[in-house]
C-alpha cells in the first residue's frame, strides 16, 4: 500500500496560508495607495514605515509557506474579496478618512487569520505548529499596526471634518503600539532589520526542526491514520529539502568544503530515497509496529547527517561567506523548494 501523502486539514491550512499570502500583497499595495492620497505628511511617514514593515512581513509569510511544505491556491472566496476591494479603493468615491478605515479593518482580519492558523495547527500537529513559528512575528506586528492605524484614523477623522488635529497626538498611539511589540517578536525570525531575508543555516535548521519534531510525532502514535498523516509530510519535506540543498547549497560549498566531504553529504541523502520509497509502500494499519520500526532506521541515518550540516558544514559557510552571501544562498534555496514543491501538487 502506498501511503497517501496529503492529508485534508493540512491542505485547509495550507490554503489559509495561501489566503495570508494573497491578503499581505493586497496590503502592500494599499499601503502604496494610502501614501499616494495622504494630505498629511505626519500620517504619511507612519504608513511609509508600516509599508516597510509589511514588505518584510511579505518575505516571512514566503518563508512559512515553503516550510509548511504545501504550495496551496487561495481560496475562490479571497479572489471576489481581493477583486472588489481593490475596484472600492479606486476613485474618489471615498475619503481619505473612509479609505483608511477600510485598511485597518484589513489589517485586523490579517491578524485573526494568523492567529486562527496557530490555533488548527496546535490541533493537528507539532511539526506545523513548527514551521509557522515565524508567522509569530507577523501576528504581533500586525496587532501593533492596527493600534497605530487606529491612532492615525483619530486625527484623519477630526481633521476631515474640523480642520483641526485631534487632542491625542497620533504619536501616542504609535508609541503605546511599539511598547506592546517589543520583545514579543524579537527572535532570530523576525526580519525587522536591513537583512533582506534570514540567512542559509537558519532555513536549513527549521526544516531540521521540523523533520525532528515528525520523527517524534511518529514515535509517540500508533494509530495508523496519523502515522500514515506524519509519514506522508515526512516524505514531501525530506525530498524537498534535499533535492535542495543538492542544487542550492552543496554546488555552493564544494569549493571551501572540501570534494570529499560535499560528495558524502550527496551520497547520504541518495541512501534515504530507497529507504523512503520502501516505507511509503507499506501499510501502518497492517503493521504498526514494522512501519515505526523503518522510521527509526531513517532517523538515525538522517540524524548523522544533520549532525554533519550544523557543525562543520554550518561552520565552513560561516568562515567562507559573507551575510550577504549566505541571505543570497537562503534565498535560492527557498524559491527551489517553493518550484519542487509547486511541481509536486501538480504532479497529484
Amino acid at each position: 500500500m502506498v501511503s497517501k501523502l496529503d492529508d485534508t486539514k493540512r491542505q485547509l491550512i495550507g490554503e489559509r496560508l495561501a489566503d495570508l499570502l494573497t491578503f499581505q500583497k493586497l496590503i502592500l499595495s494599499n499601503d502604496q495607495k494610502l501614501i499616494d492620497v495622504c494630505p498629511y505628511e505626519d500620517i504619511r511617514d507612519r504608513l511609509q514605515n508600516m509599508l516597510e514593515d509589511d514588505q518584510k512581513n511579505l518575505g516571512i509569510i514566503e518563508t512559512v509557506i515553503v516550510q509548511y511544505g504545501i504550495q496551496a491556491e487561495p481560496s475562490p472566496a479571497t479572489h471576489i474579496f481581493v477583486k472588489n476591494f481593490e475596484q472600492m479603493m479606486e476613485g474618489d468615491d471615498f475619503t481619505f478618512y473612509q479609505k483608511l478605515i477600510h485598511h485597518e479593518l484589513m489589517k485586523h482580519g490579517q491578524a485573526m487569520s494568523g492567529i486562527n492558523i496557530h490555533k488548527a495547527a496546535q490541533k493537528v500537529g507539532a511539526d506545523i505548529e513548527v514551521a509557522i513559528g515565524p508567522l509569530n512575528t507577523v501576528n504581533f506586528e500586525g496587532r501593533a499596526h492596527q493600534e497605530q492605524l487606529k491612532g492615525m484614523l483619530e486625527q484623519a477623522g477630526v481633521r476631515e471634518m474640523t480642520g483641526m488635529d485631534a487632542d491625542q497626538g497620533i504619536w501616542a498611539r504609535v508609541q503605546d503600539a511599539v511598547a506592546a511589540l517589543s520583545g514579543v517578536a524579537g527572535s532570530v525570525i523576525t526580519q525587522n532589520t536591513d537583512k533582506q531575508d534570514m540567512n542559509i543555516q537558519t532555513l536549513i535548521r527549521l526544516d531540521h526542526n521540523k523533520v525532528n519534531t515528525i520523527f517524534t510525532e511518529i514515535g509517540a502514535t500508533k494509530d495508523p491514520q496519523k502515522l500514515q498523516e506524519y509519514f506522508g509530510q515526512l516524505y514531501k519535506d525530506i525530498l524537498v529539502h534535499a533535492q535542495a540543498e543538492e542544487e542550492v547549497v552543496y554546488p555552493a560549498i564544494r569549493s571551501f568544503y572540501g570534494d570529499e566531504n560535499t560528495q558524502e553529504l550527496y551520497d547520504e541523502q541518495a541512501e534515504w530515497r530507497p529507504m523512503l520509497e520502501e516505507i511509503r509502500a507499506m501499510d501502518p494499519a497492517a503493521n504498526a509496529d514494522l512501519f515505526r520500526s523503518k522510521i527509526k532506521d531513517l532517523m538515525t541515518h538522517l540524524g548523522d547527517h544533520i549532525r554533519q550540516e550544523e557543525s562543520t558544514m554550518f561552520a565552513a559557510i560561516d568562515k567562507n561567506c559573507s551575510d550577504a552571501q549566505k541571505e543570497q544562498m537562503a534565498s535560492q534555496f527557498k524559491e527551489v523548494k517553493r518550484k519542487i514543491q509547486q511541481d509536486m501538487m501538480a504532479s497529484v
